[in-house]
């Protein structure tokens, strides 16, 4: 049970909003705001509900919950609509945060379950950090789902959370975790409303990047993070790879929103890179940057002994004439800086031994796509 604490600090300590997006999400509801009720935070805290035409048994949940959190001191504030369609991730957060008032926002998904401690330590990092994401390290259930993925998550160091934000995982820290001042929030947003397999948690996280926010972790696990195939909120899912963005769509968007903001934020700095990866992922990234960014491609590398033997890799569908025609040499032959669009984790630590030989300094020298 959520710990009253004196009225006096509770009326001075700053006023965090939970925000929570709901849609068909009777079995795991009872759970989530059972973990909101115990939370340890002692000052004002409340619950911001949106339901987006939620079919199943999500609004009866809500509203026994709404006695059970309001007759603890945790006022909840329910929105939401009964159309034939939900109208989407960005649209319902978007609401939940506007019928809120709260000077801070604390992202849940209702499928996942806060840690007690939560708010209170986000929001300590969040007061020394304004302009900055707060996020937090998960556990993931089932445990053994989305292994690669959840160590990434958990596992970043603090320079990584700027330098890795370029991969196909997406954000650093995962929209599920997020917390951070509504006036940081209402500098960068709103979330996208473009509904199902639009990136909003990406796009505003490239908007928060561009308007030099910054990226704070809580090297706690404050969430357990649920995986399941019918998640509300997939977005995240759509980073793993090609089999799940094929599955939960959006794949062709996320890529162009990725090469784009790499353009923008990266190869304008470089005179010149090579591409670590001469196989399909490299070829892909080449072939979807602009004309300018691929001028700046000197060579692409990789271990492959018949990729290197080829010699180069011919742009066929180029409109140059003659066609671009790229060096393909061996990575120890190569010069930085490179995009690497090498999959992390897979190799059973033959590329990261092999990039570590280089003593190459991330960011500066080399950054992750893949």
């Amino acid at each position: 049970m959520r710990a009253s604490g004196d009225p006096a600090a509770a009326a001075a300590a700053p006023h965090v909003s939970v925000i929570l997006p709901v849609h068909n999400a009777e079995l795991w509801l009872d759970e989530c705001l059972e973990s909101v009720l115990q939370q340890d935070f002692e000052g004002a805290m409340e619950l911001s509900v949106f339901n987006d035409a939620s079919k199943d048994k999500s609004a009866a949940i809500i509203d026994k919950w709404k006695v059970k959190l309001e007759g603890s001191g945790i006022p909840v504030v329910i929105g939401g609509h009964d159309s034939a369609s939900p109208r989407g991730v960005g649209y319902s957060k978007n609401q939940a945060i506007a019928q809120s008032s709260g000077s801070y926002l604390c992202f849940l998904d209702s499928d996942d379950v806060m840690m007690p401690q939560r708010v209170r330590l986000q929001l300590e990092a969040a007061a020394q950090h304004p302009t900055s994401i707060i996020g937090c390290q998960v556990r993931r259930e089932p445990p053994d789902s989305t292994e690669r993925y959840t160590r990434w998550i958990n596992q970043l160091v603090p320079d990584q959370l700027l330098t890795q934000v370029f991969t196909s995982n997406g954000p650093t820290v995962i929209m599920p975790t997020w917390f951070c001042s509504r006036a940081w929030f209402s500098h960068v947003g709103p979330f996208d409303e473009g509904g199902q397999g639009v990136p909003e948690d990406l796009l505003f996280f490239h908007n928060h990047l561009r308007k030099g926010g910054g990226v704070i972790r809580v090297d706690q696990s404050l969430l357990l993070y649920r995986y399941h195939p019918n998640a509300a909120t997939r977005s995240v899912l759509e980073y793993v790879g090609p089999r799940l963005q094929t599955q939960f769509g959006g794949r062709t968007t996320i890529w162009t929103h990725r090469v784009r903001f790499l353009e923008e934020r990266v190869l304008p700095h470089w005179a010149a890179f090579t591409i670590w990866n001469a196989g399909r992922q490299g070829r892909r990234l080449y072939r979807s940057l602009t004309a300018e960014a691929r001028r700046k491609v000197v060579a692409f590398c990789d271990v492959d002994e018949k990729k290197i033997r080829k010699g180069f890799y011919c742009y066929e569908d180029s409109q140059e004439r003659p066609k671009p025609r790229v060096p393909i040499l061996h990575f120890r032959a190569a010069r930085p800086p490179f995009v690497i669009c090498v999959k992390l984790d897979l190799t059973g630590g033959a590329f990261e031994d092999n990039l570590r030989s280089l003593h190459l300094q991330e960011g500066r020298d080399f950054l992750h796509f893949s």
